[in-house]
This record gives C-alpha cells, sequence and structure tokens, in this order.
C-alpha cells in the first residue's frame, strides 16, 4: 500500500473553510449538530456562476457527511430558473430560494458562497474563482459530469480554463473510472482501508481540496496491495462528495 497517511487514520477530522473576509481557515460547522445555512450567491447564468453552485453543493455534501443538518438556499435576482436547471443538469441538489428567507430555528452558522469580486454578505464568505470557457459550443452542449469533474480538479480559488483539452482528460477519465467500478463490483466486497478513508477526508476537510480527493482515488486505482472489493467501496464513498455518478455502468458485464 503507498504511504497514505496513517497517522490520520482515527483522527477526528472537521470541516475549515477559508473564510474571504480574513483569508484564515475557520470551522464549517463549530456546533457539530447545529443547523447550518449554506446560501449560494449568484449573478445569473455563465459558467462562474454555475461554478458557485457547485462549490456550495460540494459545502452541503461534505457537511452533511460529517453528519451536520444543513439548509441550501440560492440568492440572485437573475436567471435562477435556468441557473437551477443547469445545476440539475450538473448533480447539483435542490437549493431553496433564499431571497425572503430568515433565520432558521437552531442556526447555528451561516456559509455564504459568492464569486470573487461579487456580493459581500455578512457572515463567513466562500469565494469561487471565475470560469474561462473556451470550449465549442455553450456549458449545455457539455456533458455535465465531464464538466463537474473538470471543475473539481482545481481548487475553488484557482482561476478554471475549460477547453476541449480539459475536458478531453476529464471525458477519459470518467470512462475510464465508471468502467473499473463496474468491473471491480463483480469482486468480493472489502471495506474501504483506513488510511485511505482518512487522507479522503482530510482532503475534502482541507477547504473542500476536491484536487486531493481525486489524487487519493489515482493512488487507489493503482495500488497493486489494495482488492478490487476497496477500490470499489473507496470510489463509491467519494462519490457521495463528488457526485459524478461513478457506479452508473454497475451491472454492466465484466
Amino acid at each position: 500500500m503507498p504511504a497514505y497517511a496513517r497517522s490520520r487514520a482515527y483522527a477526528r477530522l472537521v470541516l475549515r473553510i477559508t473564510d474571504a473576509r480574513t483569508g484564515e481557515p475557520v470551522d464549517a460547522a463549530p456546533a457539530r449538530r447545529g443547523l447550518t445555512r449554506v446560501e449560494a450567491h449568484s449573478r445569473g447564468l455563465d459558467p462562474t456562476n454555475l461554478r458557485v453552485l457547485l462549490v456550495a453543493d460540494l459545502l452541503v455534501r461534505a457537511l452533511e457527511l460529517g453528519g451536520t443538518p444543513v439548509w441550501a438556499l440560492l440568492t440572485g435576482e437573475r436567471q435562477q430558473a435556468e441557473l437551477r436547471a443547469a445545476g440539475a443538469a450538473l448533480g447539483v441538489r435542490p437549493f431553496e430560494d433564499g431571497r425572503d428567507a430568515g433565520a432558521g430555528l437552531g442556526e447555528a452558522q451561516v456559509l455564504h458562497v459568492v464569486g470573487e469580486g461579487g456580493e459581500t454578505p455578512d457572515g463567513v464568505r466562500l469565494a469561487v474563482a471565475p470560469v474561462h470557457w473556451e470550449a465549442p459550443g455553450p456549458p449545455g452542449d457539455t456533458d455535465p459530469a465531464v464538466l463537474r469533474l473538470t471543475l473539481l480538479a482545481h481548487p475553488r480559488s484557482e482561476p478554471v480554463t475549460v477547453g476541449p483539452a480539459a475536458l478531453g482528460d476529464a471525458g477519459d477519465t470518467l470512462g475510464r473510472w465508471r468502467r473499473a467500478v463496474a468491473a471491480w463490483a463483480h469482486r468480493p466486497s472489502r471495506p474501504v482501508p483506513d488510511p485511505v478513508r482518512a487522507d479522503l477526508r482530510a482532503a475534502w476537510e482541507d477547504d473542500l481540496d476536491t484536487a486531493g480527493v481525486l489524487g487519493v482515488l489515482r493512488a487507489v486505482e493503482t495500488d497493486p496491495d489494495l482488492a478490487d472489493g476497496a477500490r470499489f467501496e473507496t470510489y463509491a464513498y467519494a462519490d457521495r462528495l463528488l457526485g459524478l455518478d461513478l457506479t452508473r455502468d454497475l451491472g454492466s458485464p465484466a
């Protein structure tokens, strides 16, 4: 087995995010079981605002995986229906309308997900860097899962250029992983190894480092000492955060 972070295998991990107001990390859920409101702020439908919604979706998923109840809201004045539809295609779960939302009952914290240079609401803010679209055709013409993987491969604080090469690489990876997961599912099940689970959690608890999560999956894919059943469970577990539908091809011939 490669040098996974065995020392972290039994550590109590807490989701930490960088607050754009101060540049300092803060606990995303200071009260572990307290209701946390995640509010995505959009300015219409474009690749950058779609990325804002995707980051909010990842934040919701990470909090829920840690046992924190979440109230997910989308706030904006333009093209909300179109953005919701594009987000649903991208695998973003439903967000409630946040325009008239008051404080939630027992709400412990509010986390605002905003585009860089956009809204500056009071409270903790996660800033999302812009997307530069260089692919032929609009985003709606791109396989949503391929686009999602392309965006997940970069830290949210870094601008992303989406072009044919990036989409091609993501498409190849997604296809390969889905075929592999379907094949591994035919093997006897094995639990996710504790060091691997710890590395996955350490990555996404560190400011939603999805690029780090993907790096762990690449290591698992090629580790000669891991059983295929453990690979399957690892990918299925990580996909609860990534939302790439990696188990889509289950039931296909081995």
